[in-house]
């Protein structure tokens, strides 16, 4: 059986969804849903779960493993992870700035000895499946920053 993904982007602003009923407070900031991960990801690349998650192994230590779902989700990605929590597994989360600070890492599990070529964590998320992805994220981050800017992700087997 295979191991599926799911989540969303998120982006941390001020803005005002009106699909919200009680949302009301602009100046409340918090994290919005951008897009479901759906949207731009259909792949199943297991050494980028375990390059950024831990999740079907992986030669690099993982950036996120094990941070469970945020408290301060969207509603959006919090509505679908209950909706899916029974069946879902090690949901965790990762900041557009965290990505970009370690895209060119080569340090992976076997340590600095390892055999050359290495790849970096960019070359393991290729971009036949994830730049629509890093596109978004990017995109976000350019106008609210990187801080504000995150994905959150649940696992299924």
């Amino acid at each position: 059986m295979g191991t599926d993904i799911h989540g969303f982007i998120e982006v941390r602003n001020s803005y005002m969804d009106s699909s919200e009923p009680d949302d009301d407070d602009e100046l409340f900031t918090r994290w919005h849903p951008a897009i479901a991960l759906d949207h731009v990801y259909k792949a199943r690349s297991y050494a980028a779960f375990g390059c950024l998650f831990g999740v079907r192994g992986g030669s690099f230590e993982p950036l996120a493993a094990q941070r469970g779902f945020p408290l301060d989700a969207s509603r959006a990605a919090t509505r679908a992870f209950e909706w899916e929590r029974e069946d879902s597994h090690s949901p965790s989360w990762i900041s557009w700035a965290e990505l970009e600070e370690d895209w060119n890492s080569t340090e992976s599990i076997a340590g600095p000895s390892a055999p050359e070529p290495r790849l970096t964590r960019r070359e393991v998320m290729r971009d036949e499946d994830w730049s629509d992805v890093w596109s978004v994220m990017a995109v976000l981050a350019k106008r609210h920053g990187a801080e504000n800017v995150r994905l959150v992700v649940w696992f299924d087997n």
